[in-house]
């Protein structure tokens, strides 16, 4: 059943509405939630801004050998040297999460993936980027052009691994479309995110994913922490044949991502929803028409609008039916005439345009002094 709508009729654009605070919070300083299936945002607190990722770049990173994969460019069963620069920078003697890959060594893609994504291992990173683009340095600005051609525009990586740098950068909602992006190209590999631990070189490790048989139906992706960005974590689960993306950043421990990233997940599917705002097709309201045969013309909606948010959000979303008028005659049947200007307590703004429903013919010579004869008189 469709939500019913607010309307009213406006001749020019509306000021912008005070909106209030949405129905829900995080203490996350970047967040997002989507909708799987349709992309949709139903979620977001400086969404859009570009933050430090740290290790949820890498989601990033393994996109690139996903894709080298498919292109035949490598295979599970090859293996990778191990420069001296991917064991000093990456590897134990780092400090950093690791593999544990041993200088001058060998180690197969398969392996590598896994050290990627279950141990989150820089050495593994740096490994692959030295193979797929010669340096580290040259195999970042590939995946920054990469990113680009995925339409993940707020990107920009300097480094395979997630380092910190201050122009290694991406937005919370750029990473949920690369999680989606994941999820739908590559569901031979995706499995590999649902993996609780992977042993290498005698080194037993776990995946830092919090939600991993904690909450039914988690199966991915990529946590992240430095002491620049705080703790983040990129997440999907699916229910009943629906599947949402959580992404937050900027959490201070380990246990507090934990606790918002089940808080997140769960209020993802208990408490936010897809809504059909308006069907294609759908009269909506009226314009006024100035000489016409009919003072008003009903008008019509060009195409459907769906919006995902909080649910107590829609259902206080306001909408109005914009355009400048009153229209002049003749009018004719699909011509666009206005919008249906739509807005969430969030702040959130969508617009439908509009179009009028049926013809108005002008009036004739007779007619239309007669009408000018009423203005005047209205006038005065």
């Amino acid at each position: 059943m469709m939500r019913p709508l607010l309307l009213a009729a406006v001749l020019l654009v509306a000021a912008p509405a005070a909106y209030a605070q949405s129905a829900f919070e995080t203490e996350a300083t970047h967040a997002v939630i989507m909708d799987h299936e349709t992309g949709e945002i139903l979620f977001s607190k400086n969404g859009s801004e570009p933050m430090a990722p740290s290790s949820m770049s890498k989601l990033m990173t393994a996109l690139m050998v996903f894709e080298a994969l498919e292109r035949g460019e490598l295979s599970l069963e090859d293996t990778l040297p191990v420069s001296e620069e991917a064991w000093r920078r990456g590897g134990a003697a780092s400090g950093s999460s690791t593999m544990f890959l041993d200088v001058n060594s060998r180690a197969s893609v398969e392996d590598l993936l896994r050290g990627i994504i279950v141990q989150s291992g820089n050495d593994a990173c740096i490994v692959v980027a030295e193979a797929l683009g010669g340096t580290e340095a040259n195999f970042a600005d590939m995946m920054t052009e990469r990113a680009h051609e995925l339409g993940l525009a707020s990107a920009n990586f300097v480094n395979a691994t997630g380092w910190p740098d201050e122009d290694h950068v991406i937005s919370a909602a750029d990473l949920a479309r690369l999680a989606q992006h994941i999820i739908e190209a590559y569901p031979q590999f995706y499995d590999l995110y649902n993996e609780t631990e992977f042993t290498y070189n005698g080194i037993r490790q776990f995946n830092r994913n919090p939600l991993l048989g904690l909450f039914d139906g988690a199966d991915g992706l990529k946590t992240g922490h430095t002491s620049v960005a705080g703790y983040g974590l990129v997440a999907s689960a699916q229910r009943e044949g629906e599947r949402r993306i959580v992404v937050f950043n900027g959490m201070d421990s380990q246990a507090d991502r934990a606790d918002e990233a089940e808080r997140l997940m769960r209020a993802a599917f208990s408490q936010f929803e897809i809504e059909e705002v308006v069907a294609e097709g759908r009269e909506v309201g009226e314009a006024e028409v100035y000489l016409g045969t009919a003072s008003t013309v009903p008008l019509r909606t060009a195409y459907g609008l769906t919006i995902g948010g909080h649910r107590r959000d829609l259902d206080e979303m306001n909408a109005e039916i914009v355009y400048f008028g009153p229209l002049t005659a003749p009018v004719t049947e699909g011509d666009l005439v206005g919008r249906l200007e739509i807005s969430l307590p969030d702040g959130r703004t969508r617009s439908v345009d509009l179009v009028a429903a049926q013809s108005v013919d002008r009036l004739g010579l007779f007619g239309r002094a007669g009408s000018a004869l009423a203005s005047m008189l209205r006038g005065g």
